[in-house]
């Protein structure tokens, strides 16, 4: 619900802000608040932006949508952000990373379109603006990097038995530690490309890239290990399960957002939409081998519900280990919904402030032992129960 014009406009005249120019945050200043419409007083304001380094010839008209306080969150998002555009230009034109960064890294850290954080890699924290005043260019790369997502799923097809499941990714080749990672990742990646994914139409769709931090990525890879080569289980029930975390970042996320506003509903839905993605693919592509027998055993206690597991979900029930696999999923799951690039860009930014506030707090929410299954487990995962 956009705010009333009886109330004051959410940023004033010369107020510095953090606003929206396609897909990237850029440091500008508040020259002007109007009211959007004289005859719908429920229509909110529009503001006159000077964005810092541009001519006056870019000055805007923008919706309160686009803009963003000028706090040190706002201007992290920005920061991760203008990486993740970086690193989806490197990998159009198949440019490598920096010199300094691939030393430490190689071949970047591309989990699901996210990009490398480097301790030697840390520009300013808002981008600068364009060189060249082009306003459509970026808009067409995240269709090159899905194209180039094109090629290395098809290369992997004969090892991708199961598309839909994560568990053929249980073989490795023998390279060099960090080597070793950021293939384990990659292939994860893959391993949730959707059966239809190389679709011309799906190529055609707008691409949303999730900006994942070094720390959960380095999770995703202690969790693959754990399971896949240790065989042991993340405990279910959860302690902190996916729901604690989402209420808890909703309430956090909440406190710095008007009440009512169209900012305040947003996060709610991003909430309640990732719980239900969750719940709905779980059992279908968020799964090792391994742990299916887990889930069935978990899941038809919850279809019986008695006892503890009465009214429970499967959010109610597992951890952000499995919520970290979602994210990884995420792209290509809203890659074939119909969402338009407004909304994918904006969705993006809310997951993007999810997967930060999550990587803040791993110790609460990440630092559950995993647990050593019993012998009559391993036999019916062994048998394919």
């Amino acid at each position: 619900m956009a705010p009333s014009t009886s109330a004051q406009p959410a940023y004033s005249k010369d107020e510095k802000v953090l606003c929206f120019h396609h897909e990237l945050l850029y440091e500008a200043k508040v020259v002007e608040a109007k009211v959007k419409d004289l005859n719908d007083k429920k229509d909110g304001y529009l503001y006159r932006v000077h964005y810092k380094g541009w001519k006056n010839t870019w000055d805007d008209w923008v919706p309160q949508e686009r803009l963003r306080k000028f706090t040190d969150e706002n201007k992290e998002l920005a920061s991760n952000l203008k990486k993740d555009m970086d690193a989806q230009r490197r990998a159009a034109s198949g440019r490598p990373a920096s010199t300094s960064t691939t030393k430490k890294r190689p071949y970047g850290s591309d989990l699901a379109g996210s990009s490398a954080r480097g301790s030697e890699d840390r520009s300013s924290a808002v981008p600068q603006p364009p060189r060249g005043g082009t306003k459509r260019g970026r808009e067409i790369e995240g269709i090159d990097k899905m194209k180039v997502d094109k090629h290395r799923a098809a290369t992997s097809s004969e090892e991708a038995k199961h598309s839909l499941q994560m568990s053929s990714a249980e073989s490795a080749p023998a390279l060099a530690y960090s080597e070793k990672r950021y293939l384990k990742v990659a292939h994860m990646h893959t391993e949730l490309t959707p059966a239809g994914a190389l679709e011309e139409d799906f190529l055609r769709r707008p691409a949303v890239r999730l900006f994942m931090p070094d720390a959960l990525k380095s999770i995703l890879v202690d969790d693959w290990e754990k399971v896949t080569k240790e065989q042991k289980l993340a405990p279910v029930p959860s302690p902190t399960p996916v729901t604690q975390f989402l209420n808890e970042y909703e309430a956090s996320e909440m406190a710095h957002r008007r009440p009512n506003s169209a900012e305040a509903d947003i996060l709610e839905e991003v909430v309640a939409g990732v719980k239900e993605y969750f719940n709905k693919s779980l059992g279908r592509i968020l799964l090792y081998r391994f742990e299916r027998q887990q889930f069935y055993e978990m899941h038809k206690a919850v279809e019986a519900g008695h006892g503890e597991h009465a009214g429970k979900t499967l959010a109610d029930l597992y951890g952000c280990e499995h919520l970290l696999r979602l994210f990884v999923s995420l792209p290509d799951l809203i890659a074939h919904t119909n969402m338009d690039q407004q909304s994918v860009s904006r969705l993006r930014e809310e997951l993007t402030k999810m997967t930060s506030w999550m990587a803040k707090r791993l110790e609460k929410y990440l630092g559950n032992e995993y647990q050593h299954a019993g012998q009559e487990y391993l036999e019916s995962a062994k048998n394919g129960a």
